[in-house]
């Protein structure tokens, strides 16, 4: 992740160009690229620390909370009454409903 100290800097390089930029360009202007500025930099912050996570590769799939996802990955489920390991919705073994997922 990204330093308080990095973050620091970009948020203030954001203002004074925000800043530059209203005084230079005319009122309506000036206020949208001040805008597009404190939208587009912390955008670009998140993408840059993403791309150093892992995240944001070639399959499309970012990090996520519980890390990069496979993409091969299918879900099981434990059923509750017989503890046997199946994939769909009610047990084939004892046609209960009460599952969990196992991943």
């Amino acid at each position: 992740m990204f330093s308080f100290k990095i973050y620091l800097i970009f948020l203030f390089a954001s203002l004074a160009i925000s800043i530059g930029l209203q005084m230079i360009l005319p009122f309506p202007y000036g206020l949208a690229a001040a805008l597009g500025i404190f939208i587009v930099f912390p955008l670009l912050l998140r993408r840059r620390a993403m791309s150093r996570m892992g995240g944001y590769g070639d399959s499309g799939t970012g990090g996520g909370f519980f890390g990069t996802n496979s993409g091969n990955t299918k879900v099981r489920y434990v059923c509750l009454v017989c503890n046997s390991k199946h994939s769909g919705g009610t047990c084939p073994r004892c046609g209960s409903k009460m599952q969990r997922a196992d991943f």
